[in-house]
């Protein structure tokens, strides 16, 4: 069993947000692998299938490790089995990228779920965001937490159903075996 947490924040508000990729892969993944609906549980919308579970934390972003813990124990599925899915500011738009361990990045919601379990080893889908354009007008946070541009949202089906792949190959084949069949440069 594998735990997939998409990283998002809950409400109409930061639903097309780029920090919102997260949930929007969770969805993708619910309703192509023919899951239940979503329900509350854990401080979370959590659905769950024979071979993994979803998890959309609503805690918000930086609270995400309040839900993602206590999901994992009750599964009983360790940090190695876990899957966040998430936003990925160095990592131009449209990548797609697996990656084991490592650190936070700055990225919040990532801290959060290492703090609370205790580790930084759990696999992540990493989903190109890309850095602030020449002549933004505001900090990262502010880019994190707008909505996608027109270009964006053209692209962002394709980009969507890539990490939900990532995902799947995860849960099928191992994070190894994931890395290596995705994050090689064509």
């Amino acid at each position: 069993m594998f735990l997939v947490v998409g990283l998002g924040n809950p409400g109409k508000k930061y639903e097309r947000n780029r920090h919102n990729v997260g949930f929007m892969v969770a969805e993708r993944l619910r309703a192509s692998n023919g899951l239940p609906d979503f329900r509350e549980k854990f401080s979370a919308l959590f659905s769950k299938g024979d071979s993994f579970a979803l998890l959309e934390p609503q805690t918000f972003m930086n609270l995400s490790g309040d839900s993602v813990q206590p999901a994992a124990a009750f599964l009983k599925v360790p940090p190695s089995s876990i899957v966040v899915v998430h936003d990925e500011l160095d990592l131009p738009w449209k990548d797609v990228r697996v990656k084991v361990g490592g650190g936070h990045a700055g990225h919040n919601g990532l801290r959060s779920i290492i703090g609370r379990l205790g580790t930084p080893e759990f696999v992540r889908i990493r989903v190109g965001v890309g850095r602030p354009p020449p002549g933004w007008k505001g900090d990262v946070a502010d880019y994190v937490l707008a909505d996608f541009d027109a270009m964006e949202r053209a692209e962002l089906p394709e980009v969507v159903d890539r990490a939900a792949a990532a995902v799947e190959k995860v849960v099928k084949d191992g994070a190894a075996a994931a890395m290596n069949a995705l994050n090689t440069r064509k």
